[in-house]
């Protein structure tokens, strides 16, 4: 086990004033962007909010994960900033591995907060109309997409014992609130809705169609 010294503890308490910038910011951004209005879209917006507590909690606050593994299990980390890229750390790969992860992450997390952002352009500009076109022509729901995007993203780059646990619970509300809304969606569009739900996938891109819908 890692006993934690002073020093460990003064560089974490200097960055708690990140964790709540951070968690605030994110908070907000989920009211914006998603605009949750029924209880099963509040109930979404909800874990994803938990889910950036619990990461921010633990990125700038106390590494709660850390600290549960070299306490439960035979491991030497250190208890400092770093160790948090878990998959780096674990596998030994030091500041190279960081390096990957970090680059992989960023993709995950810039289509992720694209696809939300451009989605709610479409959706604020778009009014009570069927949405088909720019990230609408990648998948039937873009936001829900970026969603999963970020948290995978942030999976990849800051892995913790609560966000691995919320992760999937998120993917599969956002599945079933996404299937649900095209009950709707048929009901209200019909056969325009039947054309599109033919021609566009779901959730996971047809690649051929991402051409020209960026921008």
């Amino acid at each position: 086990m890692y006993e934690m010294n002073v020093s460990d503890y003064a560089e974490w308490t200097a960055l708690w004033p990140y964790a709540v910038l951070l968690i605030v910011v994110g908070v907000w951004a989920v009211h914006h962007f998603l605009a949750p209005s029924g209880w099963r879209e509040w109930s979404g917006a909800g874990l994803v909010q938990a889910f950036i507590i619990a990461l921010y909690a633990e990125m700038y606050g106390f590494p709660l994960t850390i600290y549960l593994f070299t306490s439960l299990l035979p491991l030497k980390i250190p208890l400092v900033h770093s160790s948090g890229h878990l998959w780096a750390t674990l596998l030994g790969y030091g500041r190279l591995g960081v390096a990957v992860e970090a680059m992989i992450s960023f993709v995950f997390l810039v289509s992720g907060l694209l696809l939300i952002v451009k989605g709610w352009v479409r959706v604020y500009f778009g009014g009570d109309n069927l949405l088909t076109e720019g990230v609408y022509a990648i998948v039937r729901h873009p936001q829900y997409l970026g969603i999963i995007l970020l948290v995978l993203g942030q999976i990849i780059d800051w892995p913790t014992i609560p966000t691995l646990a919320l992760a999937p619970v998120i993917v599969w509300l956002y599945v079933n609130l996404a299937k649900r809304e095209e009950v709707a969606l048929m009901s209200r569009f019909g056969s325009r809705f039947v054309e599109y739900r033919q021609r566009v996938p779901m959730l996971i891109p047809d690649w051929h169609l991402l051409r020209g819908t960026w921008g």
